[in-house]
């Protein structure tokens, strides 16, 4: 992840340190998303993977490090750094009782599109994950893996080209699973650059980069099949494993 310039970073984090009370939740994590790129943050739950996404988005407040999207800091300047920047939180934030397109409309005027121009960005948002003609329907009737491929178009709407997808196959069955997947990563062939939040390691490709975060430290970084030479594996998984030093995670990451 270091084979490009870092001023051309989709997203670049510097010695990013938090903690909670005396806990702390992350400590000197250093790693840089190059454009138009897929990258995987793996950790068990608890690694601090949420706690990263909060500082990225702003939701909390950097106490030391520093993180920049496109060169932009998000500290010094958030407006330029998040307009970058779509996000899909692992909780869901769709209202169920109204349709795709309400749904989209209000996250639309949220973002400062102009009423004219919504509907444009929403049928183009909806088309890019195959959810067109689920415009007018309601969103409760919609199964798990349409609704995630609903917020990812609803993170889309303002063309951004940095994803940031916090555990997005949460509560999905395997071929949900693999449709979010395919999604995603067919994005980053129209440009937009991904960060994967994920403890699951069968979500990994050999060519993947990766991020390897345990107890808010990076254990691991750089393309999955180096990791899996590096750490004398025969696969992700037991490079994982090997990595964090806990036999709970062949569960875990299962």
């Amino acid at each position: 992840m270091t084979e490009f310039a870092l001023r051309d970073a989709a997203l670049e984090i510097v010695d990013a340190c938090y903690s909670y009370g005396k806990r702390a939740a992350l400590t000197g994590v250093t790693f840089s998303v190059a454009p138009a790129s897929f990258c995987v943050l793996l950790g068990l739950n608890g690694a601090g993977k949420s706690t990263l996404f909060a500082l990225i988005t702003r939701l909390f407040t950097t106490r030391s490090g520093r993180i920049r999207i496109f060169g932009h800091d998000v500290a010094r300047e958030p407006g330029q750094a998040l307009r970058r920047l779509g996000v899909v939180f692992q909780s869901r934030a769709l209202d169920l009782d109204i349709s795709v397109r309400e749904n989209l409309l209000y996250h639309a005027a949220l973002h400062g599109i102009a009423p004219r121009k919504a509907d444009v960005a929403i049928n183009k948002s909806l088309d890019r994950v195959a959810l067109a003609d689920r415009l007018r329907d309601r969103v409760g009737e919609l199964s798990g893996g349409q609704m995630r491929r609903v917020e990812i178009a609803r993170a889309l709407l303002h063309e951004p080209k940095l994803l940031l997808l916090d555990e997005p196959t949460v509560g999905l069955d395997i071929r949900a699973r693999a449709a979010i997947l395919g999604t995603v990563r067919a994005l980053t062939a129209q440009g937009v650059a991904a960060l994967w939040a994920t403890h699951l390691v069968d979500e990994v490709a050999e060519s993947d980069q990766v991020v390897v975060l345990h107890r808010g430290a990076v254990l691991g970084l750089g393309q999955a099949a180096r990791i899996v030479a590096e750490t004398g594996a025969s696969d992700i998984r037991g490079a994982f494993a090997k990595l964090v030093g806990d036999e709970e995670s062949l569960e875990g990451a299962a």
